[in-house]
């Protein structure tokens, strides 16, 4: 049995990540702060989806910290900006190594707080690699994204190519994050991989994410904020196969030494804007009402993942075509959502 700290374990893909690690034997430590762009108490269902939320959120937390405790997880409910937080938490107990997915999410939400965003994902990154430095943990995965790519021209995007001019803060800071993770291997020796998640979807997914938000609408009858014709395109990837990744990942950093690697997790196939919202309607049962608007500014044209390092440096294989996901992801929207 290993010990794992996970930031944002309670967030779409970290809540995953850590039932998926507590269901292959290991210990979690889920660091999160329950802050963020959406409602605290989506991220508790996550944790434990009957707790009660009659009470003021300190309350909550409190209570929630001290009920989930067990042998496999532990919740530290603290910002990864929190230096003797985390100090006091890497000398708790021995941790073999760090998944650090905690971070502001979001294109848009970037460029309405900037200065936010750089706090959080930049210096909150800086914060958790000094605190593995002093206690001496020397193996992390990084959550990256592929917005790191900006609008390449060359696709699908590989790991070789050129990212060196994102179009939004959000790539700006995931970019500057994979940096920091280079500069603490070199200095430091701390191995890593820097993952790079390719628009990831399904149970649990961020409110403010378009299938979700979508699905609601549509449920509602409410018309759909449909920016540009339609022809955006996004590799949309599935949370199991995207959680398989990671301990994929894992794996290889724990077996190898002197490890830094960046590595696109993706389903290597795109899907139009057009299409995503009519898959949807087929899954729900249910037309959808479009409120066609312009293009917004610091979207991408298109995501498209080469996958051929991760298959080979890690067996990397994803299962899930995209109709069948969103089946999945609508069985339990209408069931939790």
């Amino acid at each position: 049995m290993a010990t794992y700290l996970v930031t944002g374990g309670a967030g779409f893909i970290g809540s995953h990540l850590c039932d998926s690690l507590q269901a292959s034997g290991h210990r979690v430590i889920n660091v999160d702060s329950f802050e963020g762009t959406y409602d605290y108490r989506l991220k508790v269902r996550h944790v434990r989806p009957d707790f009660p939320l009659d009470e003021d959120k300190p309350a909550v937390l409190s209570a929630l910290q001290e009920t989930v405790a067990g042998s496999l997880y532990r919740l530290e409910i603290a910002d990864i900006r929190d230096a003797a937080a985390l100090e006091r938490i890497f000398r708790s107990e021995p941790i073999d190594a760090v998944i650090h997915l905690a971070a502001l999410p979001g294109v848009r939400a970037s460029m309405e707080q900037p200065l936010l965003f750089e706090e959080v994902n930049v210096r909150g990154t800086v914060t958790l690699l000094e605190a593995m430095r002093q206690a001496g943990v020397r193996k992390w995965l990084c959550a990256s994204s592929s917005s790191v790519y900006g609008n390449n021209a060359k696709v699908p995007f590989a790991e070789t190519d050129a990212v060196d001019t994102p179009i939004s803060l959000y790539a700006a800071t995931k970019k500057s994050c994979e940096l920091l993770g280079y500069t603490y291997h070199h200095l430091y020796g701390i191995d890593g991989m820097m993952l790079r998640f390719f628009t990831v979807y399904g149970e649990r997914q961020r409110p403010d994410l378009a299938i979700r938000k979508f699905a609601g609408m549509i449920g509602r009858g409410m018309p759909l904020p449909f920016f540009g014709d339609g022809s955006t395109q996004r590799d949309y990837t599935y949370i199991a196969d995207i959680v398989n990744g990671i301990h994929q990942a894992l794996y290889y950093v724990e077996q190898h030494e002197s490890v830094y690697e960046v590595l696109n997790l993706g389903n290597s196939r795109t899907v139009s804007l057009r299409r995503m919202v009519e898959t949807l309607e087929r899954a729900l049962g249910k037309p959808a009402l479009l409120d066609k608007l312009p293009p917004q500014p610091g979207d991408m044209t298109k995501t498209y993942a080469n996958i051929d390092k991760a298959k080979r440096l890690i067996g990397y294989e994803p299962r899930t075509d995209f109709e069948e996901g969103i089946r999945q992801f609508v069985a339990w929207y209408t069931k939790e959502g």
